[in-house]
């Protein structure tokens, strides 16, 4: 199928009209209808229709965005892709959740580029659905999360199990600014329920690194993943809030079943071997 029908399709789909979807794939209004047409035609049924409000899916149409969104998705990541770059044998695309990005998963590139230098890699970070809808549509080959859906196509590992403890900058006093920083929805969860009195805060930060950049340079206390904060804890720059709930932050890794080539093999036992040396 030419990719450009389906992209257009799912142009029409988000303007709800014709004309404006022509304006933004810089076409004229002819060639979308045209294209359409051709679409349609090549399905064998109607997908949207144009009324005076714009234009409405039909339940074929509801159904063919899916597979119209993960085709224009794979063809993207193909030209990415392809060619390889000279020496290089095959392409690993790894993805992780935004507050794995350090120490686990520049580790894990690290790791990569100096024990398989034969690997191009491309690296995503994004949240945790999309990235297993990736992995299940085959764009990406594994990914890091905090919370896995243990979907029939996927194969999760239980990497490690992170935790999260409070800490304050030294000095601080008992009624010291609360830094709520935002771990997920199991965080939320739990965190809400042990500690009331901390759950509408002054401060909210939904990215671990800007909070711990926030509370090293302003007086405080917060929840952060203690392998993360270990040094700054033996430097004193931070000390551990007593008597304070501990939450537990796992990391999972997931990958297709179907989908385990070589090369992601020794990726993952260098993942592990990784994991292995900062416990």
């Amino acid at each position: 199928m030419d990719i450009e029908l389906a992209r257009t399709f799912l142009e029409i789909l988000r303007c709800r009209s014709f004309s404006a979807a022509a304006e933004s794939l810089h076409v004229t209004q002819t060639t979308v209808t045209m294209r359409m047409r051709k679409l349609e035609e090549r399905l064998g049924c109607r997908l949207m229709v144009r009324n005076r409000s714009g234009v409405a899916m039909t339940p074929d149409g509801e159904r063919f965005a899916e597979h119209a969104s993960r085709l224009v998705q794979l063809w993207e990541t193909a030209q990415r892709e392809l060619p390889l770059p000279r020496d290089v044998r095959r392409v690993l695309s790894l993805g992780g959740e935004l507050s794995l990005w350090e120490p686990l998963l520049t580790g894990w590139l690290h790791a990569l580029r100096e024990s398989m230098p034969q690997l191009a890699v491309r690296l995503e970070v994004g949240g945790r659905h999309a990235l297993q809808e990736k992995v299940t549509e085959g764009v990406l080959d594994a990914v890091l999360v905090h919370q896995a859906d243990y979907w029939p196509s996927l194969q999760v590992e239980l990497l490690r199990e992170e935790r999260l403890v409070m800490v304050r900058t030294p000095g601080a006093e008992a009624t010291a600014p609360y830094l709520y920083v935002d771990w997920g929805e199991s965080f939320r969860r739990e965190h809400d329920a042990a500690l009331p009195q901390f759950a509408s805060p002054v401060v909210a930060v939904n990215l671990g690194p800007l909070a711990l950049h926030y509370l090293l340079h302003h007086s405080g206390m917060g929840y952060f993943r203690l392998g993360v904060i270990q040094p700054y804890l033996q430097r004193g720059l931070l000390e551990r809030v007593a008597d304070m709930p501990e939450f537990s932050y796992p990391v999972y890794l997931v990958h297709a079943r179907q989908r385990l080539s070589a090369d992601l093999v020794e990726a993952i036992a260098l993942l592990r071997r990784q994991v292995a040396a900062s416990r």
